[in-house]
């Protein structure tokens, strides 16, 4: 598709880029839930502290495997009424529905482990046509506002889906305890409603959103008659990721030690919050439970900032660029991280999540906003699914670590996790310096969000 094509894009208006976003609400639910419980669920059903991190591994592996397949299959797809990337939606959005539906009710460990292998595998066959989504319907100067829509919706499922157990615990008085080896029934509910609410999130811009057929049709077509048949899409996809854009390589060492930092926070807040302001490591205890129910209202809390700050990142992109905005909130965020180690009040712990919510926004916009003007067109599905392997390789040595450094090195104080992937968090804010990024006017950004308040309704 020619660069020209693509600035003559129409802007879309404020129901149009909701519509085309919410289904992000709905992935995020089910993306928050799994990671505020799974180490619960893990613990709870026998698994040690220091295997979890292992057991973690099917997350960024099946993002590794999954993304650019479905990113480069979405690519050579096209529908008359589908379109290229609403398929993929909703195949993943049912197989994750069903997983949310089965996974409290895991009786055994590998039972449990294995649907976290297949909830983050359809998560993640949803989730990366999302990105490119907004690469193929919006113009340029757009498109860091489509990814802030993006990182709203993030933003408000994550929030409710991380307070849900605490909420079914205080407010309807259903326990979050329950016998040695099975799950609360606080948890279990909160995942029904995950697995409702995903799937009827991602329905809503599949039948509310439409697509741009490929403008060079007959180019499209010879790309994917040359690409057809398995080793020759294995062929593609090697060389694509030897040929990737400049910026794409200096955003990767942004990531790495970025995603470190969150991988680590996924994994150990539950424990280190429950041994570090609770004062138990013993699962089966009331105040684990009462430990995990509080980690997942911190995370409502960074979701919550995250959500509110989406809208707010771009117009200070625009006035000191998109990775001076990206640098600044990983410091902040990383300072955060680190800072838990030193709160013992549940109350308190709540402050530092603002800092953490601000590095969550950022991240979930700023490195696709700064990625999306560099990419080839046609490929925009392929790249944005190998720029995830800068996001799930460093979990995958994460998970190969921490496990090691928390029972060897920290002597089971998993805290010392947290401060790992704060330090790791700044080490990344600070990579920014060497991102060359296409700069984006003040003037752009401001003209664009008042196009999207007030360009009425258009269909394609």
């Amino acid at each position: 598709m020619p660069a020209e094509i693509i600035s003559k894009r129409k802007s879309l208006s404020f129901s149009e880029l909701w519509n085309m976003s919410f289904g992000f609400f709905g992935i995020q639910f089910g993306f928050a839930l799994q990671n505020a419980n799974v180490s619960r669920i893990f613990q709870t059903l026998g698994a040690e502290l220091d295997n979890i991190a292992i057991l973690w591994l099917a997350a960024p592996i099946t993002g590794l495997l999954v993304q650019p397949i479905i990113g480069y299959i979405s690519d050579r797809t096209w529908h008359p009424y589908w379109g290229r990337r609403r398929p993929f939606f909703f195949i993943g959005a049912l197989l994750a529905s069903i997983a949310l539906f089965l996974m409290p009710n895991s009786p055994v460990l590998w039972m449990a482990a294995v649907l976290l292998w297949v909830l983050d595998a359809s998560i993640n066959i949803s989730m990366e046509p999302f990105r490119a989504f907004v690469g193929d319907k919006l113009p340029d100067s757009q498109r860091t506002t489509g990814f802030a829509f993006q990182t709203f919706f993030i933003g408000v499922g994550a929030v409710i889906a991380s307070a849900l157990p605490y909420i079914f615990t205080n407010v309807f008085d259903i326990s979050n305890t329950a016998p040695e080896g099975v799950i609360p029934p606080s948890v279990k509910y909160s995942f029904y409603i995950g697995g409702v609410v995903f799937l009827a999130a991602v329905l809503w811009t599949v039948f509310k959103s439409k697509e741009y057929p490929p403008d060079d049709m007959e180019k499209w077509k010879e790309e994917k008659a040359n690409s057809a048949g398995f080793l020759n899409g294995i062929k593609e996809i090697t060389k694509g990721i030897g040929t990737m854009p400049k910026t794409m390589v200096q955003l990767a060492y942004v990531q790495f030690f970025t995603w470190i930092a969150f991988f680590a926070m996924w994994i150990y807040t539950t424990s280190g919050i429950a041994q570090n302001a609770y004062g138990t490591t013993d699962p089966t205890a009331k105040e684990f439970q009462d430990a995990g129910d509080w980690v997942g209202v911190m995370f409502m809390v960074y979701n919550g900032v995250s959500a509110m700050a989406a809208f707010l990142l771009p117009l200070l992109a625009a006035k000191i660029s998109r990775r001076y905005t990206h640098l600044i909130c990983l410091l902040i965020g990383g300072a955060g991280l680190i800072s838990i180690f030193f709160i013992k009040s549940p109350i308190l712990l709540l402050v530092p999540m603002i800092a953490i919510g601000l590095a969550w926004a950022s991240t979930l916009t700023m490195p696709y906003a700064i990625l999306a003007g560099s990419l080839p067109p046609l490929k925009m599905g392929f790249y944005m699914g190998v720029f995830n392997f800068f996001v799930v390789i460093p979990q995958i040595i994460a998970a190969a670590i921490l496990g090691f450094l928390v029972k060897n090195v920290f002597e089971n104080n998993s805290i010392y996790a947290l401060v790992v992937g704060g330090v790791c968090m700044m080490i990344g804010g600070l990579l920014n310096f060497m991102v060359k990024e296409k700069e984006e006017s003040f003037q752009e950004i401001v003209e664009d969000i008042m196009v999207t308040e007030q360009t009425p309704p258009t269909y394609l």
